[in-house]
Parts: structure tokens; sequence; C-alpha cells
């Protein structure tokens, strides 16, 4: 009887109140969910967080779980058991996904099966934990809502992370001119060796004249912007005719002014994977496995945390100095 009890319950982080990286509280006695039709059960190996996971643990993001959650929505695995009516995975499948029902950071997670895509094997499970929120968010990005066609320019600010490098891969593999942008030298040669043509310092103070120097009078054609708060007034300076500043990520507001859109019909438009269709992320996913088949899709992993240092992870993905890589909880 002992065994099978032991057996029912696992570790998870557990968040019962919104606020700073220490309401995460790592649980040894949660019970382990249990997959119901169309759902099935993963085994967690890895888990990605990303800096939407903090914006929602604090309380201030637009979209509020029930307390108590467990966050974390990029998970890789294997699969430990299927609900009534999944035939396309089976116990023991290698796998990622781009949501859980249940939250990722924990040692089982449930998941919709059509959230779930199989793992290759050229990938590890650190790199699975890297795919899902990153390369789906800038395949979003650049195609489904900033219409990207080879020859075009992209401008990824903030490339050295998750979104940002995945962004570049998936840029350059598709013909685009790639500009990005990193905090750090070691993220500028990670960008550099990861799909962007030209590389810069965003710390610099004359760094935009740069870019326009790369550019020329022309400008570049899409902005993949990962601080929207900070950037989006220089943003619309660097912008070609028609340009598109897509906004992927925030951390408050800004001032600009709107006739800079007017001078060039220039848009600004806002990037939720939250809002994709089934349609959309069946695109994506097949795009993207395309992608790691085809060699060029390929998770660059960063920092590591077991999941007893989980604050400790959130507070390094606010406040580190220069992202590089992905970040993975690994269980």
């Amino acid at each position: 009887v002992v065994m099978a009890a032991t057996r029912n319950v696992m570790r998870a982080v557990r968040v019962f109140e919104f606020g700073g990286p220490e309401v995460l509280k790592l649980q040894s006695d949660v019970l382990v969910p249990v997959p119901k039709e169309n759902q099935v059960l993963i085994k967690v190996h890895a888990c990605g967080v990303n800096p939407v996971e903090t914006y929602i643990r604090s309380g201030t993001y637009a979209r509020k779980p029930a307390l108590p959650y467990t966050p974390g929505s990029d998970v890789a695995g294997v699969i430990e058991s299927v609900g009534e009516h999944v035939t396309a995975f089976k116990k023991g499948d290698r796998v990622f996904t781009l949501e859980t029902l249940s939250g990722g950071y924990a040692e089982y997670a449930v998941a919709a099966a059509n959230r779930v895509f199989p793992l290759p094997d050229k990938l590890d499970f650190r790199q699975g934990a890297a795919i899902g929120v990153p390369y789906f968010t800038a395949y979003r990005a650049l195609f489904q809502k900033g219409c990207a066609k080879a020859g075009e320019s992209v401008l990824v600010h903030g490339a050295s992370g998750g979104v940002g490098l995945a962004a570049c891969q998936i840029a350059r593999a598709c013909g685009l001119k790639v500009l990005g942008t990193a905090g750090t030298e070691e993220g500028m040669n990670m960008i550099l060796r990861n799909g962007a043509h030209h590389a810069f310092n965003h710390r610099e103070p004359n760094y935009t004249e740069k870019i326009k120097a790369c550019t020329g009078p022309g400008g570049v054609d899409i902005i993949i912007e990962m601080l929207s708060n900070v950037n989006l007034d220089a943003d619309l300076q660097l912008l070609s005719r028609a340009g598109r500043a897509m906004v992927v990520g925030c951390r408050g507001r800004i001032e600009i002014n709107p006739r800079d859109t007017m001078s060039k019909e220039s848009s600004i438009i806002g990037v939720s994977l939250f809002l994709a269709t089934e349609e959309e992320r069946q695109e994506c996913a097949t795009a993207l496995l395309d992608g790691v088949e085809a060699g060029w899709l390929k998770p660059v992993v960063g920092l590591e945390y077991p999941l007893e240092k989980v604050a400790k992870a959130h507070e390094d993905i606010i406040c580190s100095s220069g992202a590089r890589g992905k970040m993975v909880l690994l269980l």
C-alpha cells in the first residue's frame, strides 16, 4: 500500500499567492495528475523558463491563473500514459510541448495531445524544452503576423535570449537579412553563430546609428522587439517604408509619436502565441520540425537549474546582464 501511495505523488513548484520569486514553493507531496480523454501524462526531464512566467507569477499579467497553480509550459520528456482517444502517442515516446494543463515545473505534467509533438532523436531533452514558446513565438512573429518574405531585412532586438536566437535561426533559414542586438560580447558572438549577418551591442549609446549605417536609407523591414517599453520609440525611426515592429515582449509603458508611423505607413503589431488558432499552431509545428530535420533549428540551451533553484531562475531571467540561450529547469 505504501508503495502505491508514494508513486501517486511528485515534486512540483506551487504558487499560492502572487508576488516575487519567493512565492515559488517546491513541494514533494503534490498528486500526480491523471490524463483525461485527448490528454497525455509526461514524465518531465526538462522544462523551459520564460519571462512571461515571471509576469504571471507577479500578478501583473493580463492572464491570471486560479491559485494555487504550477507554472511552466515548455516541457520535454517521455510519455508516461495516455488518456482515451489518444492515438498519436504511446508510453515511452520522447516528446516536447507547447503548453501543459497542470504546469511544467513538476516531475509529471498533463498536456492536451494536440499541444504535444514528437521530439526528434537528434535533440536532447534540454533542447526539447527550448523549442515550444521561443520557436513558436518567433515563427508567429515573423510569418503569421509579420508577413516576412525572403530578401527582406529583420532586426531582432534582444537576440541572444530564447525567442531571439529562434528568430535569428528561422529568419536566416528563410532567406532574410538578419541583424541582431545583444548586451554582451558573448551574446553578440552567439547571435552571429546562430544566423545573424550583423550583431550590435545595445548597451552602446550610438548603436542605432550603426544599425542605420548598416541598413542604409531604406531602413529595416521588420523588427522583432523583446523590450518594447524601452525600444519602441527608437524602433519607429529604424523601420523602412511599410515596415513592421513586432511587439513580442514588454515590461511597462512607453511614449511614442504616432506621426512616426504615418511618415512611412509603418505598423506596430502585437504578438501573442496564446491567440494562435489550431491551424496556426500546426503550421508552426510543421515548419519547425522540418527545421530540425534540415539541421538549421538547433536550440541553444543557456543557464540550467535544478527544481530547488526555481526562485533563482526567475530572478536571473529578469535581472541578468545579458541572455545567452534558453533557460531550463532540469528534473
